[in-house]
């Protein structure tokens, strides 16, 4: 099948209702281009979102449908699948509360069930709010915890985006003490090789990778922490054996930037700060995650739901919309290579 004539089917889910996901799902929507490249169906609640679009004045018709078959995917019509009767008065606008949490696993439920009957080809999800999934019941507060459960999902990666870089991650959610001390040649090399093959599988055939060093200067050969001499340095030197292009370790003050400049396709981030901080200092809206190892890509914003702000007309949607969009081209270049 040519790139050129595939279009994805992407589902959308709405994320916490309380927050900007519906607002900027519907910004997002406004966006001919998306349309262009792909074919979205909102995964969320009928009510909530026709709500949002009257509350804030954007002129969107809302088509309610049942199946994929009946959506029409055309500009300034929004296919809903509605999950739940949820209304306004149940999920308070703004707040963290049980409800609006039910409501977020309900979407992410319902685009996975629709993933594993391979209706869908991507998911892009608006954010969630983990305090109201732990009120809600859930043990699982993340969406790549959620997503790896329902799909039974062993190895699963999350990357960032920002520009034509990606981002890959040894550590994530642990403490700056504990990410440094779970630091070892293994892990780290087990990170490389994992990055590899997702370059691979996203259609990069000739890349470069570099990974970031732990300390100042790289430890300036063991003057400011050993980190780089017993554990970073040995995982590069085992991974160029393997013939794998990739360069390191670089102070973490440079390598993001030589990357963004073009030097590098893809950096190893040792923890999770570390390439957080480069990104979204680099361009805060631009920035996503994807997912790969699900059934389907899920790709998503890096902000979080907004509640201060939800449903007040002034919530930025660039990176829902980039997060749309990229998970349309990515699967169009994994499909069609």
């Amino acid at each position: 099948m040519k790139e050129s004539i595939f279009k994805p089917i992407i589902a959308i889910t709405m994320g916490d209702p309380a927050g900007i996901g519906p607002e900027i799902i519907l910004k997002s929507l406004k966006n001919p281009k998306i349309y262009q490249i792909s074919r979205p169906i909102v995964i969320g609640s009928i009510n909530l979102l026709k709500s949002c679009a009257k509350q804030l004045g954007i002129e969107i018709e809302i088509k309610l449908i049942d199946s994929i078959a009946q959506a029409n995917f055309q500009l300034n019509c929004v296919d809903l699948i509605s999950v739940g009767n949820y209304n306004t008065p149940d999920i308070k606008i703004g707040e963290i509360n049980p409800t609006a949490g039910k409501a977020s696993i309900a979407y992410i439920e319902e685009s996975t069930r629709l993933a594993l009957l391979n209706q869908i080809d991507g998911i892009a999800t608006a954010p969630i709010t983990k305090e109201s999934l732990a009120l809600a019941g859930s043990q699982l507060l993340e969406h790549t915890e959620l997503l790896a459960h329902l799909t039974e999902s062993k190895e699963v990666t999350t990357i960032f985006l920002v520009d034509d870089v990606k981002i890959f991650f040894v550590t994530r959610h642990l403490s700056l003490k504990d990410a440094v001390n779970a630091l070892n040649k293994d892990l780290i090399l087990k990170t490389i090789t994992r990055a590899d093959s997702v370059m691979h599988e996203l259609g990069y055939d000739n890349y470069k990778m570099a990974v970031s060093a732990l300390n100042p200067h790289a430890g300036e050969g063991g003057l400011f922490g050993n980190e780089e001499i017993l554990h970073i340095i040995p995982a590069i030197r085992e991974a160029q054996n393997m013939r794998i292009n990739v360069k390191g370790p670089i102070g973490a003050d440079s390598v993001f930037h030589q990357a963004l400049e073009g030097k590098y396709d893809c950096v190893i981030s040792l923890y999770h700060d570390q390439g957080h901080i480069a990104a979204k200092t680099y361009d805060f809206y631009g920035t996503i995650t994807a997912t790969l190892g699900l059934p389907v890509l899920r790709t998503s914003v890096d902000h979080g739901t907004g509640l201060d702000i939800a449903w007040k007309g002034i919530a930025n949607h660039q990176s829902m919309e980039k997060a749309i969009l990229a998970c349309a081209d990515m699967v169009r270049k994994m499909r069609c290579k």
